[in-house]
């Protein structure tokens, strides 16, 4: 009777389909809404969402993590991120790795995101979440790459050591060379070397660098006399609000021909003095 019925009333027969469409998409819609955590009112939330900067500096966010359930609940927090990334969370300025909430609670937490040093420019999906009690919320931040500064100090060979004479200045060749993404502007060189030593640059600022590019200076570096033969190591540093880099430079010091007669010298005075007094006053 009822199949009847229900072959004979297609109206009815339509009505009962879509009811039991929709209590399926209902029911459907509550658990995946209860797998993401958010069932309970629950949040994690940022007012900015995407951050830019270079590959050297650190991504940060301002995010707010919210209890909406009925109970205490302990979030453990955690990021997705692309390898050689590192993802930190902080709360009350604290490194964390979880945040334990009370009912209705709120909590700031500061999410810092460190880029691989050679990642690539673009944008990167970065997928946080707090998971309590098999529940969790989700917040997808997202951090675009601009680029990275780079610099490299280095000489048109290769070659970090050279020879030089006490009291003599050496011209040494260097090459700036922009080994990262963006331009650099305003690069300044610098020398650190022993005491009384003098080290000057021709041209002493480069004014821009483009990625890829690269420029020679000239460094003189001079040696004061009467130093001690040896090895000694000048350091030279190029940098500018971005970039930094260093290389040390071994120069040998040898004395010079002149200074080695005068000491020959002074030796065969000294050893004629010992013999003139022996002979005049050895025989009495």
């Amino acid at each position: 009777m009822f199949a009847q019925f229900y072959v004979t009333n297609p109206h009815k027969r339509r009505a009962s389909f879509r009811l039991t469409f929709f209590v399926f998409l209902f029911v459907f819609a509550s658990g995946a809404f209860a797998r993401q955590g958010s069932g309970d009112g629950s949040t994690f939330t940022t007012r900015l969402v995407n951050v830019e900067a270079t590959a050297k500096e650190t991504f940060r966010y301002n995010a707010t993590l919210h209890n909406g359930g009925s109970a205490t609940k302990r979030y453990e927090l955690a990021a997705t991120a692309p390898d050689g990334w590192n993802v930190i969370f902080r709360a009350d300025g604290s490194q964390v790795a979880g945040v334990q909430l009370e009912a209705g609670a709120s909590r700031d937490i500061s999410v810092e995101i460190t880029p691989a040093p050679l990642a690539e420019p673009g944008k990167y999906d970065i997928p946080l979440t707090a998971t309590a009690e098999g529940e969790a919320v989700t917040l997808e931040l997202e951090a675009a790459v601009r680029g990275n500064h780079n610099v490299e100090i280095t000489t048109p060979t290769g070659r970090l050591s050279d020879d030089i004479t006490e009291g003599k200045s050496k011209r040494i060749v260097l090459t700036i060379r922009n080994t990262g993404t963006l331009p650099l502007d305003g690069l300044e060189l610098s020398a650190q070397s022993p005491t009384q030593w003098t080290a000057t640059f021709e041209p002493a600022q480069i004014e821009r660098l483009d990625p890829g590019q690269s420029q020679e200076v000239a460094a003189t570096v001079g040696v004061p006399d009467k130093t001690i033969a040896g090895d000694y190591v000048t350091t030279f540093s190029v940098r500018n609000n971005h970039a930094n880099a260093s290389t040390t430079f071994r120069m040998t010091v040898k004395t010079s021909l002149l200074s080695g007669w005068v000491g020959i010298l002074v030796i065969l005075l000294a050893l004629g003095m010992v013999y003139y007094l022996i002979r005049k006053y050895g025989r009495r």
